[in-house]
């Protein structure tokens, strides 16, 4: 199969054609996400790098870091837009989402080629391939969510990789290729480390398609593999380095073997399969129950099929090439997430952005066996592509808000206690207290209340004037972690019922803590502006803004007192 190397080009087609179907592309994945563009920073977008005190002006300084490319792309949307909107960070989610749909494309109409379909063919499943790719409503969490652009960005690399190896001239890599390889898979793994597994990938593709279940085009490529062993070595070991010491992730995450994590993504992976299939359920936070035993009757019937259709898979994978191929290929990307590495959250929806070239491998095998004439299949293909946009659509409304994603989940997972907390947060934002109360104590009886949980339900008693609640969770909370955002909260609180003396006192205490934590000086800056003591207050204001020229408080306060000069 040494000429199935080259790709075979599609007769009857021009460039104009392309050029349309590319317009319908942008059209429809912009039309898919247009309910989440102007959506809010959510959940870990407050951790990024722009949302970070005093983030820099040069592009250098975001280089710094666990993720540097990542941190660039980042660094972009922050010199067109700031922090003051979020359009420019989503409209390039979606231009990542579209450039990896146009990749897919070109690796699904290869990977046809490789498997023997018939020319006329292969355009059609291709295309629909990549529309599903495009249109998939698992895929919104990917896109819509801002954070998860480690998840589009670092897959972009990946694929591009993965193009330039099916895509190359000859059955033996050249060095400038393997040189190209190399480099995109460098950055696929800097931005998001679950892209090391590419090598095994390329392993697979070369056993599987060059020349044909062997090893021969394993041992021709030895400029890549060699390199790339010692890549992916490195790679494996900075990745437990990196969770060593992580509290979401790891060998040595509390409360989660590595052995039970195992026992549950035997049923995980049947969800994510599942889902493909029928996406239903989805939400931001599942509530999936960690299996401890392997005799649980869920894992062993898991483990089982997922043995017996591996074990399918190798013997059928002359009859059935595309797909014992799609489903060897879905299990080595779902590895580094669903194996044996403990990760918090068990069941996460974007892990499949990747994998999902898998199976959609395995669903154009049954495609390709299908007998009807290629204009009746292409209409029931664009109808399904249509459906999954419509779905699509309706699923990125969720992500418009951050009411409207936590409500989702809440409805979804009412006995998980993250959905309601950040709930009660998007509903104290909103200045909906009473309703943010509510949720607080729910978590309180799913869960011990933590630090955080307490001080945000202080914040949520504040809210609606009452001290005597807030400063006992307050104190709850100072109990637990001493800190100075707590004793600063507490100063604010007694500040504003005129309880001067414990108001000093707490804030003292808070700058004692951390001299450098900013809202101290708000607070007290209130008391004195309270006091009209004016070049006391705008003394304490113009400190806030040195330690953090993006606080908003200080800098209004500031004003109103240059105002009254």
């Amino acid at each position: 199969m040494e000429e199935a190397v080259r790709a075979a080009p599609a007769r009857g087609l021009r460039w104009w054609h392309y050029a349309i179907a590319l317009f319908v592309v942008v059209q429809a994945a912009f039309w898919a996400y247009s309910p989440a563009l102007r959506g809010p920073f959510l959940f870990d977008d407050t951790y990024l790098p722009m949302n970070q005190p005093n983030p820099p002006e040069d592009w250098q300084s975001w280089l710094v870091g666990v993720r540097p490319l990542l941190s660039l792309s980042f660094w972009v949307n922050y010199r067109i837009s700031g922090t003051a909107g979020t359009l420019s960070y989503h409209v390039f989610n979606v231009l990542l989402h579209i450039a990896n749909t146009l990749l897919i494309f070109l690796l699904l109409r290869k990977l046809l080629w490789l498997g023997g379909v018939e020319e006329k063919w292969r355009l059609a499943l291709a295309g629909f391939g990549a529309g599903v790719f495009l249109l998939h409503p698992l895929q919104t969490e990917s896109v819509a969510y801002i954070a998860s652009r480690s998840e589009t960005l670092s897959v972009l690399f990946f694929f591009a990789a993965f193009a330039v190896f099916l895509y190359r001239r000859s059955p033996a890599v050249s060095w400038r290729d393997s040189l190209a390889i190399l480099v995109l898979f460098a950055a696929a793994a800097s931005v998001k480390e679950h892209t090391v597994v590419l090598p095994a990938a390329l392993l697979l593709t070369d056993y599987f398609f060059n020349p044909g279940f062997s090893l021969e085009g394993i041992r021709k490529n030895w400029r890549l593999y060699a390199p790339m062993a010692a890549a992916a070595a490195a790679g494996v070991a900075i990745i437990l380095k990196l969770v060593a010491g992580a509290d979401s992730a790891g060998f040595g995450l509390k409360g989660l073997a590595w052995y039970e994590y195992f026992f549950t993504q035997c049923r995980a992976l049947w969800v994510y399969l599942r889902m493909f299939i029928l996406p239903v359920g989805q939400t931001a936070d599942h509530d999936f129950a960690i299996s401890r035993s392997l005799f649980e009757p869920a894992v062993i019937l898991g483990l089982l099929a997922l043995a017996a259709l591996t074990v399918a898979a190798i013997v059928f994978r002359r009859k059935y090439p595309l797909a014992a191929y799609g489903f060897l290929l879905f299990l080595i990307l779902m590895a580094p997430t669903s194996s044996f590495l403990p990760i918090k959250d068990p069941l996460v929806e974007r892990r499949l952005y990747l994998s999902m070239i898998g199976l959609l491998l395995i669903a154009l095998e049954g495609l390709r066996r299908v007998r009807l004439p290629l204009p009746k299949l292409a209409a029931a293909l664009a109808a399904l592509v249509l459906l999954a946009g419509g779905l699509t659509y309706a699923r990125s409304q969720v992500w418009s808000s951050a009411t409207a994603l936590w409500e989702d989940a809440v409805a979804k997972t009412p006995n998980k206690a993250r959905p309601h907390f950040q709930l009660g947060y998007a509903y104290y934002q909103m200045g909906r207290c009473n309703e943010a109360l509510k949720h607080y104590q729910a978590v309180s009886r799913l869960e011990l209340p933590d630090y955080r949980l307490l001080v945000d339900w202080a914040l949520a008693h504040d809210c609606l004037n009452q001290a005597q609640e807030a400063l006992s969770k307050l104190e709850r909370a100072a109990g637990l972690e001493r800190t100075a955002h707590v004793y600063a909260l507490m100063g604010m609180i007694h500040g504003k019922n005129a309880r001067v003396k414990e108001a000093e006192n707490a804030l003292a205490e808070a700058e004692k803590l951390d001299p450098k934590f900013d809202m101290t000086y708000v607070y007290r800056g209130n008391l004195r502006l309270a006091e009209m003591n004016l070049p006391a207050a705008a003394e304490n204001f113009r400190r806030a803004l040195v330690l953090n020229p993006r606080n908003q408080a200080a800098a209004e306060a500031l004003s109103v007192i240059q105002s009254r000069r």
